[in-house]
């Protein structure tokens, strides 16, 4: 039998309370380092490499496949003096490159050299082809002798032919090329109140008008006072001149109380009014 005596038993120790000023100290934790963190970086960048690789060599195989030689050329557009053929068989001539290398500005200007262009685009298209849509310059007036007027008073030089003699002729300093299509219209619309139509109108440098009538007769109006020159001229030719119109080569209107007639040849020059 075992017998513990009282007096004999030590007290459990307790822990004793920490001192003011002084910090327990923690014992240190082991950390283990993953032994291949350096190669994780390596490796994604090398498959990104990769990656980019293969995305570039695809892109390059498409771009190669839809950068083909041009197979068609289109044109669009309404045209009565132009030759769609001769203008697609010299683009054709032109097509030194695939379809992406083409420099579609330098073909636009090969188009519009043709004085019948008033304007044109080009485009490119799949299967491998160019679109052009061509605006066509429509004249309303001769210029001059040897050049035509578009709506817009755009002077162009195509090669002229008999068709365009029943347009009517304009001349004048090429940079007045709008006031004279509207006086023209204007004066047409006063003319044709007594049953006359004008084929011509002309401006001198000097800033007189001369009118050229449908029947041949010429009106030399001057400068100053156009309109009361005209309107008493219109009642003169219509009680006076106008039976005897087909003998009449020129009137000059620049008098204040009458006109001066020149008659053809042939015929006596006198005054009227």
């Amino acid at each position: 039998m075992l017998m513990t005596l009282p007096w004999k038993q030590r007290p459990a120790e307790e822990p004793s309370a920490p001192q003011r000023g002084a910090a327990r100290a923690a014992p240190a934790e082991k950390r283990e380092l993953d032994p291949d963190w350096y190669w994780r970086p390596l490796v994604l960048m090398t498959l990104l490499v990769v990656f980019i690789g293969i995305l570039s060599s695809a892109a390059r195989d498409v771009w190669r496949w839809l950068d083909q030689p041009v197979r068609e050329i289109s044109l669009h557009g309404a045209v009565r003096h132009l030759d769609k053929q001769a203008i697609a068989g010299a683009l054709a001539a032109r097509l030194e490159a695939p379809l992406f290398e083409l420099d579609l500005a330098q073909l636009r200007e090969q188009v519009i050299r043709d004085p019948w262009v008033h304007d044109a685009a080009i485009s490119r298209s799949w299967p491998p082809a160019l679109e052009v849509a061509i605006v066509e310059e429509v004249p309303v007036a001769r210029w001059g002798d040897k050049g035509l007027l578009n709506h817009q008073g755009d002077i162009f030089w195509p090669a002229l032919k008999p068709e365009y003699r029943a347009l009517p002729r304009l001349s004048g300093p090429a940079h007045e090329t709008v006031r004279i299509m509207e006086q023209f219209h204007d004066l047409n619309r006063m003319f044709a109140a007594s049953g006359l139509r004008l084929s011509g109108l002309t401006l001198e440098p000097r800033g007189a008008w001369t009118i050229e009538l449908s029947n041949g007769v010429r009106v030399v109006a001057g400068r100053e006072q156009l309109i009361p020159r005209l309107r008493r001229f219109l009642t003169i030719y219509q009680l006076e001149l106008a039976e005897r119109a087909e003998q009449i080569e020129q009137i000059d209107i620049r008098y204040t109380n009458g006109v001066a007639v020149r008659w053809r040849p042939g015929e006596k020059s006198e005054n009227a009014g």
